[in-house]
């Protein structure tokens, strides 16, 4: 069985945290999740930095990105991980709750791969979530990474 790549989850709501995690759990995916409660944690993981210095060599399968975090926002993770050429081809969804038009063009023209406004209903973002996580990290096919033979 090839090597699952995680995911990574960037929110600062404990709320939101416990409820994703929940439901990525029931959708059965065996990938592990990994959260980051910030921005700058989120760059230092991407970055192997820090506490995440020793992680494996594998990109995320998918960021999962709050737009709205401390210390670094997530407009700046985002910039900063579409700005890098070893990092660019990580797909990255904007989830927030945030449905101001400039943060949507503003995603998007960073790259961004999807932009999902969280739902108010539990049920309704429990299925969302759910949906996002079998996508990214089980049907969409990532772009090879130029240079290697392998994820």
């Amino acid at each position: 069985m090839p090597h699952l790549k995680p995911i990574l989850l960037v929110e600062d709501n404990l709320n939101d945290v416990e409820l994703t995690l929940a439901a990525l759990e029931q959708s059965q995916l065996a990938n592990e999740v990994v959260v980051v409660r910030d921005g700058a944690e989120a760059l230092d993981y991407l970055y192997r930095r820090g506490p995440h210095e020793s992680r494996n060599t594998s990109d995320p399968a998918v960021v999962l990105l709050d737009l709205k975090l401390p210390k670094v926002d997530g407009l700046e993770v985002l910039q900063t991980v579409k700005g890098d050429p070893d990092l660019r081809h990580t797909p990255v969804v904007m989830l927030t709750s945030s449905r101001e038009e400039t943060d949507l063009l503003r995603s998007y023209e960073l790259g961004v791969n999807a932009f999902v406004v969280k739902p108010v209903g539990f049920r309704e973002f429990f299925d969302a979530i759910q949906d996002l996580g079998v996508f990214w990290a089980i049907i969409n096919e990532p772009a090879p990474r130029t240079g290697q033979t392998g994820y």
